[in-house]
């Protein structure tokens, strides 16, 4: 298969040349953990409209987001304790280091590629402490 829709087939490259092609279900997310893939890089694309409802860490990898259309704003918690608003717009490409938070606020719909170093990703709510730190962020 030569020809796919990142956003329905996923990419996995294991650091050594190989290339993994996985169709992408209704339960990938769910499970993730048992992925033999899921510590190697991923290449995917994913559409969205509205905030994240997640924050989203990397800890053994930094990630790359190519905004492909619209212009989200890209939250990035340090672990410093920095919050950084990146804002984007389509063409724009952002690193997220390794270790990062991160979430996305969107007014509009979106579409990103994401390449990611996978191994160990973790996910937490977004909070009102967290809306809130962001609106004092913006002031």
């Amino acid at each position: 298969m030569t020809d796919f829709d990142l956003e329905r087939t996923y990419l996995f490259i294991d650091g050594a040349g190989g290339l993994v092609q996985q169709a992408v279900g209704p339960t990938f997310w769910t499970d993730i953990a048992a992925n033999p893939n899921a510590g190697d890089t991923m290449i995917s694309a994913g559409s969205g409209r509205g905030d994240w409802k997640h924050w989203e860490m990397h800890p053994a990898g930094a990630e790359v987001l190519v905004m492909l259309e619209g212009a989200p704003r890209i939250w990035l918690d340090h672990s410093d304790g920095r919050l950084e608003a990146v804002e984007t717009k389509p063409g724009a490409t952002v690193i997220v280091p390794r270790g990062a938070w991160h979430r996305a606020e969107a007014k509009a719909p979106y579409k990103i590629l994401y390449i990611t170093y996978g191994k160990g990703t973790t996910h937490r709510p977004v909070t009102d402490e967290d809306r809130a730190r962001a609106a004092r962020a913006m002031a």
